[in-house]
This record gives structure tokens, C-alpha cells and sequence, in this order.
């Protein structure tokens, strides 16, 4: 029944995250949360692999398709992201064994996800100007950014990513999702890789694999085509909707733990 959930989250949830470039992450995390089957860190993994797996379908998808992307910015933001990942995941660690208590890591996740929510959908709904950054040294910043915060939070991306790649470069939002897209597969590649590093995965039940992946694919691909389809306002629309309920969700499980 679990197995069951969690492929259906997981359709919607990447889905929704591959139009608006959060990534499913930030809407898989706290439904799993909130379903309560797993641990903090189980989960983490759960939505990590989801994630990886969507946005590696997706950023092939939106290729294929004639999608074109200025590979300097693709690869200066992504290799910021691996190591911003890394450095992410042993903070994620340290700060299991520092407080050793799932509830408490929770708490904080909970916290900073609400912080970048209000700034994603202040930044989107007033639309402030962009800085229209070029240097390598600023796309190698940003994607430290997001690296870190992704495998910190353990949701593969989420709402600043579109919001920070849009205001620092002034890329518009349908061409950030893009570049979110791809940053969000290194993010959580370097995750996964210092997982197998580092704990390992004999911790996790791997039978849920069966039904993430799959259902990673299928949400991937759906939401690569819907985002070929929507117009920039439609995008905007769905980006600040995904805002709205991940903020709805992210209040809820954090009252459940005080």
C-alpha cells in the first residue's frame, strides 16, 4: 500500500516539479513526511532517486526537442551544484548526529523550504529586475547555492532555483525551469554518490524502488511535454500553485511536530 502511495505522489509530484523547475522533491519530501512510513533520511533518498531519475529524463526530453541552452551557464551552475550537494549531504549528517532526533532535522528543513518559499513566490509575483550576470564565477556561485540547499533539505531542488537563476542571470522563467532541471540532476547525483559513499543504502528498503523509478519516468516525461506546451504565464501560474501547496503541506507537518 505504501509502494502504492508513493507512486502516485511521486507521478504528480515530478509532473509539477518538471513544469515549474522546482524539481518533485519539494512537493515529494513533505507528503512522505506527512505519509510517516519511513525515516527522515530514508525519505531523503527516496526523493533524491525520484528526483535524479526525472530530471535526467527530462533534461533528454527537452533536448530532443530543440530546447536550446547556453552550456557555459549549464556547466559552471552544475558543477557548483555537485560540490554544493556534497557539502549539503555531510551538513544533512552532521546534523542527524548532532541532534539525533529525526523530529528536530525535520523542524529545520521545514523551516529554511518556507524561508525560500515566500522569497520564490515574492520574486515571481512582483517580478523584480535581473542582474543579468555573466561570469563563470557567478554560474559556479549559484550552483553551489543550489546544490546545497537541495541535498540539505532533501528536495532535490525546490522553489529558488527558478527564482535565483532568473534574478542573477535574467533568464526568463520558462528557460530557467530548464537550467533548474539540470542543476537539480548534478545536486542530486553528488547526494546519491556521497550516500553510496559515505552510509551506504543497505539502510533503506530498496523494494521502493520499484515503485519510485518507474513512477519518476512516467512524471518526467509528462511534465517535459507539458512544459513544451504552456505558455511563460502558464508556467508562472503552475510555478506559484506548486508555492502555494508545498507551503500548505510544509506548515501542516510542522505543527504536527511541535
Amino acid at each position: 500500500m505504501t509502494g502504492f502511495i508513493y507512486f502516485i505522489v511521486i507521478i504528480i509530484a515530478n509532473t509539477l516539479g518538471t513544469v515549474s523547475g522546482m524539481g518533485g522533491g519539494v512537493l515529494i519530501k513533505p507528503v512522505l513526511d506527512l505519509v510517516g512510513a519511513h525515516s527522515v533520511a530514508a525519505i531523503s533518498f527516496y526523493s533524491a532517486t525520484a528526483v535524479l531519475t526525472m530530471s535526467l529524463v527530462s533534461t533528454v526530453r527537452q533536448l530532443k526537442s530543440g530546447q536550446k541552452l547556453e552550456w557555459q551557464v549549464v556547466m559552471g551552475v552544475s558543477i557548483g551544484a555537485i560540490v554544493g550537494g556534497f557539502i549539503g549531504n555531510t551538513v544533512f549528517d552532521f546534523l542527524l548526529n548532532v541532534f539525533k532526533n529525526d523530529d528536530m532535522v525535520q523542524m529545520i528543513q521545514i523551516i529554511l523550504t518556507i524561508v525560500m518559499l515566500l522569497f520564490a513566490f515574492f520574486y515571481t509575483r512582483y517580478q523584480w529586475r535581473g542582474f543579468h550576470l555573466k561570469h563563470v564565477l557567478w554560474y559556479l556561485l549559484c550552483g553551489l547555492i543550489l546544490g546545497f540547499l537541495a541535498s540539505l533539505l532533501g528536495i532535490g531542488g525546490g522553489p529558488i532555483n527558478v527564482s535565483l537563476l532568473m534574478l542573477l542571470f535574467g533568464i526568463p522563467i520558462k528557460e530557467a525551469t530548464v537550467y533548474s532541471i539540470c542543476t537539480i540532476f548534478f545536486s542530486q547525483l553528488a547526494k546519491i554518490g556521497s550516500m553510496a559513499i559515505g552510509t551506504g543504502f543497505n539502510q533503506f528498503d530498496l523494494s521502493m524502488l520499484g515503485f519510485i523509478i518507474p513512477a519518476a519516468i512516467i512524471g518526467g516525461l509528462l511534465g517535459a511535454k507539458a512544459s513544451q506546451l504552456l505558455s511563460p504565464e502558464r508556467v508562472t501560474v503552475v510555478f506559484q500553485f506548486v508555492i502555494f501547496l508545498v507551503l500548505l503541506i510544509n506548515i501542516y507537518n510542522g505543527f504536527q511536530l511541535l
